[in-house]
């Protein structure tokens, strides 16, 4: 069966109407971060592959946008980190040659921008956003529990000289977490090194729903303006966003698949890479559903090996 890699668009408060791009099988990244909403990295690699063929997901991305959609990006995020892929020159270079009304934007960890064929990959990009959480390999380890081998002063590094290549625009993520990187000692090198990167935003990212680690946890609304009015001192616009903001336009799933969905859940417990597989949506759209159903208390969330599962009691709400 052929993988989808388009989802969306999706409403992004940082990116706008945003189609998203997945060149990954689930779950392969370089980093296992505590935070990530899609559970444990089952592939930890810091190898660059061709995932899928290159002509498929340009077939997909040539389908969907012939038809002139209303987009403000085309995003390469998903499953995983985006620059593993050796796909992601190509399709960039296809996305700006023959859609050149769409701005492309690219969601990376950061940790291969020392490699300079990335860095010639996503030369074509509009915007990269790189994520910092830490200028300590301790918490750096701690937060991301990295592929063995990656620096963060090296990862660091190399997002400074990428930004002094690079011909668009570089936003920083800074990811949250309370009692690893946000108290004095910890916020004051984050904010020296965003300084040296001299990104042209900053975006202070937490918890938005339920991480790979169940003892994560987003700063406080208070601590959080403190935090930022601290980061907009350097004189650079600075945004506060939970980690997952993007929201469908409308609901993609359909009533069908709402029932579809929680008559499993009562079944059986199940994480978003199984509603996935059974419904034919993608990761990001599931767990955006998913995360409206938490809201409202139909379903709960408990942890098992495979990651993050959910589930449904046997009279929940089936509006």
């Amino acid at each position: 069966m052929t993988e989808n890699h388009i989802f969306g668009p999706v409403s992004s408060r940082r990116l706008g109407r945003s189609l998203g791009i997945d060149l990954l099988p689930f779950k392969t990244c370089s980093y296992n971060c505590v935070y990530c909403e899609c559970g444990a990295t089952t592939r930890l690699t810091t190898e660059r592959a061709e995932f899928f063929p290159t002509e498929e997901v340009i077939g997909q991305l040539d389908k969907f946008l012939e038809k002139g959609p209303v987009l403000d990006y085309v995003t390469f995020a998903g499953s995983g980190e985006p620059t593993l892929s050796l796909s992601l020159g190509k399709i960039i270079r296809h996305l700006k040659t023959t859609y050149p009304q769409y701005k492309v934007a690219v969601l990376t960890n950061g940790s291969l921008l020392g490699n300079k064929e990335v860095r010639a990959d996503l030369t074509g990009a509009d915007l990269v956003i790189p994520t910092l959480t830490s200028t300590s390999q301790e918490i750096f380890e701690k937060i991301h529990r990295p592929h063995p081998g990656l620096s963060v002063s090296a990862i660091i590094n190399a997002i400074q000289e990428f930004g002094k290549e690079f011909p668009g625009q570089i936003w920083l993520e800074i990811f949250l977490i309370p009692g690893l990187n946000t108290d004095r000692a910890q916020l004051r090198t984050l904010r020296e090194a965003a300084r040296a990167i001299h990104p042209q935003r900053i975006q202070l990212n937490t918890l938005d729903r339920p991480a790979a680690e169940e003892w994560v946890t987003a700063p406080e609304a208070e601590e959080l303006e403190i935090i930022r009015r601290y980061f907009a001192e350097l004189g650079i616009p600075v945004d506060v966003a939970g980690v997952c903001c993007e929201q469908p336009d409308v609901c993609i799933a359909g009533e069908s698949t709402h029932e579809l969905i929680l008559k499993t859940l009562r079944i059986r417990p199940s994480t978003v890479e199984d509603l996935a597989s059974m419904t034919g949506l993608h990761h990001h759209e599931v767990a955006k559903y998913l995360s409206g159903l938490l809201e409202d208390g139909t379903i709960h969330i408990q942890r098992g090996k495979r990651g993050v599962f959910y589930s449904a009691g046997p009279d929940s709400d089936q509006k």
